[in-house]
């Protein structure tokens, strides 16, 4: 393809993207296709001769569009939006030409300054702290665009975890290694976080433990404190709090007026996930879940959910950005530049080396709409979620079970989890919208989300009709299940439709019986209804290893000794130097095997020298936590867990103290 031609097919295209984006509610929101359907539209080898494009413009309609969920439909409400906007998609057509690698300032001085100023707009439109500017003169933080909030949560742990590392080994003052410290760090999430703060957890190595919310599913400062004290005492160093301003289940807000207190004093690191509920802030009205933002280490929310800037564009303020830098610099000589030690280089802000010029996107969008637009579009989805809750609330047929925020209602059927379920699968099979379900304790709801900025009452009351017509007959088959015993049940949960299904009359099929009929399977992650555990460790277990006390008789415990079933004394022998060495085997103590297992998947390194070395007593092995409350360690999992090295253990040391708007 040559310029002239890229130009002629240029323009064909963007009238194909005009025209499907414009026409996009016609479109079957859900594809009707099975896992692995394309293998069959596709040869199975690459073409060896160049195709012409006229042949390759006809496999979108024919190969990709089938199989595409269309994220931009008005009745697309399964998940938080994911939207684009035109002058979003022209940034980065230019971005894809210019094609910059921005890792240093050198590489695309212009890459790094739209960024930092662009940031620096953001964060005062949102109306957060000036710590977080670039551009001030009592700050040391500032903003990047990252790609996704899992990677700014990853980002923001391992920061918080050099920084903690760091300040352990001043206080140490010994050689220990950084995988020791690690074992020891412990973070915090309310049961209700994202599956990303779990996922950085595994990544990093470090024990996250949810913690329990309130009746509004709220995180608060009591509980945070309570959990707190609780591992000190267990030999934890708790070092992040992980907070969320709209959670994915119910758009809940953790209590940061509660929770940035407690860890300023407790001297934990505060992230703030506001993944989606951060373009709401352009709103001053909707600022009040912000109360407390003044205690935040770091801040992330994603402009590619609700503020039309397409995916992907995350925004990720950090307070001081040293303690980024100390996390991720590295300074080989092919990476230095004249101005080093004075420009911006993100590479040392984030994980990967190369990154995208995602700020000409996020420019375009704050100067084609302006600030007064953004809020007018932000203002009309919370109109359209409070249209729709009101229908909900006047069916006596449903309920909303949780306070409804921002563009996110959450409902249910009155009648209880298996006909919610049963009507989520008539939903999803219809085609005519996409819905997800979530869990508010032992109660299954569905979400609904206003996404589109094209969404107008229209649509709103177009699926609720659905909705309500397709719960009503549901709820009639029920009761024909339950006046005819006769009649299976699988006939109206879960059931196929029998072989006469087709010959019912006219006159008594109505529209939600006939979306019923779609063959299509439910896009439900079968592992949803598993519970998330308190707590999620990969280096220590609550079952201790054997372990060794070294020196005097006189001096060994014996009454808070570790003792098996049969109560037999731990083994005893004497070492040269006079000193005696006694091991005890836990009862409980896993077989070598599980353990080698344990410890190849996980990689966890074993550190009883360096503990021994460092003074302080490590838990081992992954923990196991159980469902009910957790009760304190026993004081034997708080021995030194070593093999002899010397006559005596050093002494313990402390580690850690106690209709929608016209856009143009």
């Amino acid at each position: 393809m040559q310029t002239e031609e890229y130009n002629r097919r240029g323009k064909e295209l963007v009238d194909y993207i005009t025209q499907y984006l414009s026409s996009i509610r016609e479109r079957r929101v859900i594809p009707d296709v099975k896992p692995g359907y394309m293998k069959e539209l596709l040869p199975d080898t690459a073409p060896a001769e160049p195709e012409n494009w006229e042949s390759i413009f006809k496999d979108i309609e024919k190969v990709i569009m089938p199989g595409v969920v269309h994220w931009q439909s008005p009745h697309m409400h399964a998940y938080y939006p994911s939207l684009t906007s035109w002058p979003s998609m022209l940034g980065d057509m230019l971005a894809d030409a210019i094609n910059c690698v921005g890792f240093t300032w050198a590489s695309s001085p212009a890459c790094t300054e739209l960024e930092m100023n662009v940031m620096d707009w953001l964060c005062k439109a949102l109306g957060l702290p000036s710590f977080f500017l670039h551009h001030h003169s009592d700050s040391r933080g500032g903003g990047i665009l990252q790609s996704t909030v899992s990677e700014s949560t990853l980002v923001a742990l391992l920061a918080a975890r050099k920084d903690k590392i760091l300040q352990l080994r001043t206080e140490l003052n010994q050689d220990v290694d950084d995988s020791v410290l690690n074992s020891r760090l412990v973070a915090y999430a309310s049961d209700q976080a994202h599956s990303s703060v779990e996922k950085a957890g595994l990544i990093s190595l470090v024990k996250i433990r949810f913690l329990p919310t309130d009746e509004q599913l709220s995180l608060r400062g009591d509980t945070l404190k309570q959990a707190i004290q609780e591992d000190r005492r267990r030999g934890l160093v708790p070092f992040l709090l992980c907070a969320t301003l709209g959670t994915t289940g119910v758009c809940a807000f953790d209590k940061l007026s509660e929770l940035g207190p407690v860890c300023s004093e407790e001297g934990l690191w505060l992230h703030v996930d506001a993944a989606y509920a951060g373009s709401a802030y352009f709103c001053p009205e909707q600022r009040w879940s912000l109360d407390g933002i003044e205690f935040a280490q770091s801040f992330v929310f994603n402009p590619s959910k609700w503020m039309m800037v397409h995916f992907d564009c995350t925004a990720f303020w950090v307070k001081d950005k040293y303690k980024l830098q100390q996390t991720f610099s590295v300074d080989p000589v092919y990476l230095r530049h004249d101005n080093s030690q004075t420009a911006t280089d993100f590479m040392h802000w984030q994980i990967p080396l190369s990154r995208r010029f995602r700020s000409l996107k996020l420019w375009f969008v704050m100067r084609s709409f302006g600030l007064k637009n953004l809020q007018a579009h932000i203002r009309h989805g919370i109109e359209m979620a409070k249209l729709l809750e009101s229908h909900i609330m006047s069916d006596l047929n449903f309920e909303v079970p949780a306070k409804s925020h921002l563009g996110l209602v959450v409902f249910c059927l009155k009648a209880g989890n298996a006909l919610t379920q049963e009507l989520l699968r008539r939903l999803t099979r219809s085609g005519t919208m996409y819905l997800i379900p979530a869990d508010i304790h032992t109660k299954r709801i569905l979400r609904f989300t206003v996404t589109s900025q094209y969404t107008t009452a229209d649509d709103i009351l177009r699926d609720w009709g659905i909705i309500s017509a397709m719960a009503s007959n549901l709820l009639a088959e029920t009761q024909a299940v339950e006046t005819h015993p006769k009649l299976r049940e699988d006939e109206v949960i879960g059931g196929e439709e029998t072989p006469d299904s087709d010959s019912r009359s006219d006159e008594t099929e109505d529209a939600a019986s006939r979306m019923d009929k779609a063959q299509v399977e439910l896009w439900i992650d079968k592992a949803w209804n598993r519970s998330r555990r308190p707590m999620r460790s990969l280096s220590c277990n609550s079952d201790p290893l054997p372990h060794s006390y070294i020196g005097s008789l006189s001096d060994y415990d014996f009454e808070t000794r570790p003792s098996d079933a049969a109560g037999a004394l731990p083994s005893s022998t004497t070492s040269g130097s006079g000193s005696v060495v006694i091991t005890e085997m836990p009862s409980n103590l896993l077989e070598q095997q599980v353990l080698k297992k344990l410890t190849k998947f996980y990689s966890v390194p074993s550190f009883c020298n360096q503990w021994v070395q460092c003074g302080r007593q490590q838990l081992c092995c992954p923990l196991k936590v159980s469902q009910a409350p957790q009760k304190h360690l026993p004081s034997n999992y708080r021995r030194v867990l070593a093999t002899p090295i010397a006559n005596t253990a050093p002494s313990p040391t402390p580690v850690e103290t106690s209709p929608a708007p016209k856009l143009l």
